[in-house]
């Protein structure tokens, strides 16, 4: 499917365009195009990969022409460009809407335009139920994603859907293991509180699954366990053989007591195979007495799928998940 192709990131200078990069690169696709407006992380990745397959387009996907000159000749699109710091976008709220929607309706336009095969979005938990301004303006792309798969032609559109990927930039366990190396408490918010846990590499198996099987307007959602912050911190203390105290911080402003992968209305019409759920397009059309005479009989027995309500890790369970993670067996020299 790949062989000889073009493959753009937007935001690969991020970890996880960074791990799509990494997942492709010594594949027989023909070329990789990293998008992204940050050029110190650019000449890093050029310094360290050295690869004639890569190329760097440095532009923001908030200027159309640039990244409308950037697509031509790309067959397929991974849109990973975003503002994703939830205190951030909550001060800058117009910023967020620049980006995350905007630029994701600029990504789009471009790729349509350029005759683009398929383009997968990356999308995220805080776009289902929002209650700040990153998850809202998350929850406005993906609408952008769902309209425009509407009217793309040959163009497939589709969305990602991730929880807690760890290791990620801004994630829990590698503050928690900054913590605990430099002898500090280990806060948490609530203990109670519960994350999907993925890794990378298999949250990037779920973008090649959504290349391989997307059909307009689809969202893909990997099946995932999850564990409290609590048992989290704890499962880390053991592994490092620490005894750092554990602090309860109280939750922080815009942060969800679990993460809802999808809602209810989502649910009642999704497909499921062993390891995805797939949630085709809602195709109604502006025909209003649809919205108001016809109902779902399902949707009063259906539950939303929460982190809350998935398989739920034990503590060695957990350990396991953390002991397969690269960056957590370096820091424990195995």
């Amino acid at each position: 499917m790949f062989k000889s192709k073009v493959l753009m990131i937007t935001g690969g200078t991020g970890s996880f365009g960074n791990a799509v990069l990494r997942r492709f690169l010594h594949t027989e696709i023909g070329e990789i195009r990293i998008f992204s407006r940050d050029e110190k992380k650019q000449e890093d990745m050029r310094n360290e990969l050295k690869n004639k397959k890569i190329r760097f387009c440095l532009g923001d996907v908030r200027d159309y022409g640039n990244i409308r000159d950037a697509m031509k000749g790309v067959d397929y699109v991974f849109h990973a460009a975003a503002l994703k710091q939830v205190p951030s976008c909550e001060f800058y709220p117009i910023e967020a809407l620049r980006t995350n929607v905007i630029g994701t309706e600029n990504v789009l336009q471009a790729a349509i335009e350029s005759g683009v095969n398929r383009v997968v979005f990356l999308s995220t938990d805080k776009a289902v139920y929002p209650i700040n301004a990153m998850g809202l303006s998350k929850a406005m792309a993906e609408k952008v994603v769902l309209a425009k798969s509407r009217t793309a032609g040959d163009t497939i559109l589709c969305v990602t859907r991730y929880g807690n990927v760890m290791g990620s930039r801004g994630s829990v366990i590698p503050l928690f293991m900054h913590q605990i190396k430099h002898g500090l408490p280990i806060t948490v918010t609530d203990p109670k509180m519960t994350r999907f846990l993925m890794s990378l590499e298999d949250s990037v198996e779920l973008v090649v699954h959504a290349y391989q099987h997307s059909k307009p307007g689809d969202i893909f959602v990997q099946k995932a366990p999850a564990a409290t912050m609590s048992d989290l911190a704890i499962a880390l203390r053991e592994l490092f053989e620490v005894r750092n105290p554990i602090e309860v911080i109280g939750t922080r402003h815009g942060e969800k007591l679990f993460e809802t992968l999808i809602a209810r209305e989502e649910i009642i019409r999704a497909r499921q195979s062993s390891r995805y759920f797939q949630i085709p397009a809602d195709n109604r059309d502006l025909n209003y007495d649809k919205f108001f005479v016809e109902g779902e009989v399902g949707l009063s027995g259906a539950d939303d799928y929460t982190s809350h309500n998935t398989e739920r890790l034990t503590l060695e369970g957990l350990k396991g998940q953390l002991l397969a993670l690269d960056f957590v067996r370096t820091e424990l020299g195995r």
